[in-house]
């Protein structure tokens, strides 16, 4: 049998906390940033945690 392999757009997009919870980047903070307000875009700016029901899923692409 071949080896496993991870996703690789998952490797770069996702990383793992100590707890072992999964860490993420919001979305919507590329470009086109003119008509958003500063409080928004500072919110965006903070990392977020994957929610329980994708847990697992993303946490299978991460796998190796």
């Amino acid at each position: 049998m071949p080896k496993m392999k991870s996703n690789s757009s998952a490797k770069k997009r996702f990383s793992y906390t100590g707890s072992g919870k999964i860490k993420r980047k919001h979305a919507f903070k590329s470009h086109i940033l003119t008509k958003m307000s500063t409080k928004r875009k500072r919110a965006l700016t903070n990392a977020g945690l994957v929610d329980k029901s994708d847990h697992a899923r993303v946490a299978r692409m991460l796998s190796a």
